[in-house]
């Protein structure tokens, strides 16, 4: 049985532990900045940029995180969720750890009153592709992900 709960500040090592997992499995290893105080600092700061939710095994053994954080839609005039990662330990990949994760964040977009619930995905990473199609997910082919970061942010702020 897999328990979801909510993160806690004592899980912000774990947390960390599982997004170097995660780079190393999408061949980014060296790619993570992240501290464990930055990470403290984005999840139970005064002002919160993002929240988790930690799964379990029935023993309390982590077997993966989501990381997630809330956007807005101008169209629909409703704000909504965007994962920004999903991870499942190897030893709880096959067993609906995903699966348990996902429905667990649609729950929490439900009750929100969310209108959507999205994240991406690497274009090479067919297993997680075909995951989420057959969880309902729709791939929004004509959209592309545009990105400004560093020297090339600090560029067009001016500075």
């Amino acid at each position: 049985m897999t328990n979801i709960r909510f993160a806690t500040v004592a899980d912000v090592a774990q947390i960390l532990a599982f997004i170097r997992e995660l780079a190393d499995y999408e061949r980014e290893p060296d790619a993570v900045l992240a501290t464990e105080a930055m990470l403290e600092a984005a999840l139970f700061g005064p002002r919160p940029a993002a929240e988790a939710i930690i799964a379990e095994s029935g023993d309390g053994a982590p077997l993966g995180f989501a990381l997630f954080f809330q956007n807005f839609s101008t169209w629909t005039g409703l704000p909504g969720m965007y994962l920004e990662d999903l991870y499942v330990t190897p030893a709880g990949r096959g067993a609906g750890v995903g699966k348990a994760l996902l429905r667990h964040l649609a729950g929490i977009a439900v009750d929100r009153g969310y209108g959507r619930f999205e994240w991406s995905v690497l274009d090479w990473n067919q297993p997680a592709i075909d995951f989420y199609s057959a969880m309902g997910a729709v791939g929004m082919e004509e959209w592309t992900v545009q990105r400004v970061s560093g020297e090339a942010l600090a560029r067009l702020a001016g500075r």
